[in-house]
């Protein structure tokens, strides 16, 4: 059962258009797998449909506009090479399998020390998202936050000061949350992150690396 949503504000700016690419890949994701955010996505987009309807002026349309717009149909309806589908994966929705290009086995991991693997996703510069494989038992360092940072929970869980999260949860973190996530034991903890800013670690040897990792 997924305990932890998507606030307002995040399905609010996902329905508008207004959310970094890394951002709204994380919420894609959250609601392919959760039924309350994607019911409540809905009710949000009804009120923009409606929003547009009020405040829109209409446009008029070309004569031909039918015959032009039947005749794309048309087009699109005739067959075409059929294209394998990608074979499902159990830990990575579809939204994420787009982004990766397969399931698990095709994600190029990097270490980034102490067994834990990162693989940073193609996403416009203005946020980055990534995936994090955290052994069993291990803690992320202890870190605050520069910004915001999303975290939706693929495989596992963690529980840190705040909960606990496991699959399907999203942990929403901003400038006034400093934690230290810890990987539960039983099963390797996998997460979709995204943040617009970088960490803020308070060791050394962190500090030090966060450039070449990109965190």
């Amino acid at each position: 059962m997924i305990r932890h949503h998507l606030s307002d504000k995040l399905l609010m700016a996902y329905a508008a258009g207004t959310l970094p690419e890394a951002f709204s890949l994380v919420v894609a994701t959250h609601i392919s797998i959760c039924d309350e955010c994607r019911a409540r996505l809905a009710a949000f987009d009804s009120v923009g449909g409606a929003v547009l309807d009020q405040r829109v002026a209409p446009v008029a349309m070309s004569s031909d506009a039918l015959s032009l717009t039947m005749a794309k149909i048309k087009s699109r309806a005739e067959p075409s090479p059929a294209t394998p589908l990608p074979a499902r994966d159990s830990v990575l929705p579809g939204p994420l399998r787009n982004y990766v290009g397969g399931g698990l086995d095709a994600v190029r991991w990097r270490s980034i020390g102490g067994g834990v693997r990162q693989a940073i996703l193609p996403t416009s510069r203005n946020a980055s998202a990534r995936l994090l494989y955290i052994p069993a038992g291990t803690a992320v360092p202890d870190h605050g936050h520069r910004g915001l940072e999303l975290t939706l929970v693929l495989q596992g869980a963690f529980v840190d000061e705040t909960d606990r999260f496991a699959r399907g949860d999203i942990e929403i973190a901003d400038e006034a949350l400093e934690h230290t996530p810890i990987a539960e034991a039983g099963m390797d903890c996998i997460c979709l992150a995204a943040t617009d800013a970088p960490l803020r670690f308070r060791a050394l040897l962190p500090r030090l690396v966060q450039p070449f990792f990109r965190i």
